[in-house]
């Protein structure tokens, strides 16, 4: 159960530090910061067993391009992220994820739990439990990274945003380069 635990940790990373930044750059409302925490977790336990479904059969197929829907999802909102904190600085009001946004970006910071999925087998645990931990442990570390965010405020909002950019272009680059050898 402790690799259980590692692998929820590890996979609600990049969820936490996307909530951290919008809690710190809009200062979500109760609701939103709600929709935040339930979306990121929602989407981290539903892709493990999507990728637990799909199975072996699928794995090479799977396996040829999660590295690359990974590396261009997050790479699309990190840069959207820089952009938008750009836009802070110069006055333009940026937008909180909302909506498609936070549906994209919920998936973005999934696409490894698809690939985790493969993986269950070999943790020797049940699936559903493990797609529950990891969905409840990125919703908890995603509502407390919009309150702690909130208790920023402005004075880190546009460089949590930046190095919520930055982290999520990043974690595209670090999946791409595991994927192909090249770490």
């Amino acid at each position: 159960m402790l690799a259980a635990l590692l692998l929820a940790l590890a996979l609600a990373m990049d969820a936490f530090a996307v909530a951290l930044t919008q809690g710190a750059r809009f200062r979500p409302a109760l609701g939103a910061g709600l929709a935040i925490a339930l979306t990121f977790g929602g989407f981290q336990a539903a892709m493990p067993l999507a990728g637990w479904g799909i199975g072996a059969a699928a794995f090479s197929y799977i396996a040829a391009l999660d590295h690359w829907i990974a590396f261009g999802l997050l790479t699309f909102l990190g840069l959207r992220m820089l952009s938008a904190s750009e836009d802070h600085e110069v006055g333009e009001s940026a937008r909180a994820l909302s909506g498609q946004a936070l549906l994209l970006a919920g998936l973005a910071t999934s696409i490894d739990a698809l690939a985790a999925g493969f993986t269950l087998p070999a943790l020797e645990v049940q699936p559903l439990a493990v797609a529950g931990l990891i969905g409840l442990v990125t919703f908890a570390l995603s509502w407390a990274g919009v309150w702690l965010g909130r208790i920023a405020g402005d004075r880190w909002g546009a460089w949590a945003e930046r190095a919520g950019g930055v982290i999520l272009v990043g974690l595209g680059c670090k999946i791409l380069a595991e994927h192909t050898g090249y770490l």
